[in-house]
């Protein structure tokens, strides 16, 4: 199927919802931030503060990553550009592939955390909307479960195609409005505040991959669900992994709301008394003619 055709094909197939959710907070918030009104500087700050506890607490991350690294070829090579790193665990594995390796991350925490875990890995702090590396720099980019905390599609498409080399191809993984539905319904449900975040739609990624010029070679849409026991577990995988409020402040939750979120999450959504919280994700695989 051709790029315009793919396109065309997936606007009717995308009818995504443009809210996420925010989180609540129990003495502290955990929220995802409207992608609009993402500042830069509280995510790099927000993620190096969970850069200790990451590895302990991204589960549905690291499932999600291995299922991009799994649409890669066991064998690599030339110079590889892992996009929102965290603490290199995956930058490593891509290195053991034959890749030479860049990690890139916004967060300093992040990257003081990778290099110490894996020297033999460059990491370097950068933004994917202004990367920090010359044009034609990489046969190949990887990138999974990070650029949804950019403003700008557009943007990050165009650095993207700017970076690769000629007929150099990208594996990216990225989650998409209607991400965190169980989580909205039960806010709803509780007559808790509406909430006011969202995050780009699939179209809107796909149409900036295609409008920078990159051939879309494979797009596969994919749900993800992490499983919690209860409400403040299933918060805080989302604050413990850095995904905390970005930018405009979110109303906080008493004890009696996160009691009434509790009980609408189990009478809407749970399953066998487990809370399930969906990821929606879409894996892209790009190509630089």
């Amino acid at each position: 199927m051709s790029p315009q055709n793919l396109a065309n094909s997936l606007s009717d197939a995308y009818q995504l919802s443009s809210q996420a959710l925010s989180e609540a907070q129990v003495g502290h918030q955990a929220g995802i931030q409207s992608s609009d009104s993402v500042s830069e500087a509280i995510v790099a700050k927000q993620f190096s503060k969970a850069a200790n506890k990451y590895d302990n607490e991204a589960h549905i991350q690291r499932e999600i990553a291995q299922a991009g690294l799994n649409n890669l070829p066991n064998s690599l090579h030339g110079e590889l550009l892992d996009i929102g790193c965290a603490t290199g665990t995956h930058s490593d594995m891509l290195r053991q592939r034959g890749a030479n390796v860049t990690g890139l991350d916004i967060a300093p925490g992040m990257v003081h955390k990778a290099q110490a875990r894996f020297p033999d890995v460059h990491f370097k702090q950068g933004s994917a909307q202004s990367l920090p590396f010359e044009n034609s720099s990489f046969n190949s980019v990887f990138s999974s479960m990070a650029l949804q905390w950019c403003s700008i599609p557009q943007t990050v498409a165009s650095e993207m195609y700017r970076i690769l080399k000629p007929s150099g191809m990208a594996e990216i993984a990225i989650m998409v409005s209607g991400s965190f539905s169980e989580l909205h319904k039960a806010r709803s449900i509780a007559q808790l505040p509406a909430a006011v975040t969202s995050l780009p739609e699939a179209q809107l990624w796909l149409n900036s991959f295609l409008g920078a010029g990159l051939r879309v070679s494979r797009l596969i849409n994919k749900d993800y669900v992490d499983e919690h026991q209860d409400v403040l577990s299933l918060l805080r995988s989302i604050k413990n992994v850095g995904a905390g409020a970005t930018g405009v402040k979110q109303q906080s939750l008493s004890r009696s709301d996160i009691n009434k979120l509790s009980l609408a999450y189990k009478n809407v959504s749970a399953i066998d008394g487990v809370l399930p919280l969906t990821y929606k994700v879409c894996h892209f695989r790009l190509e630089k003619p």
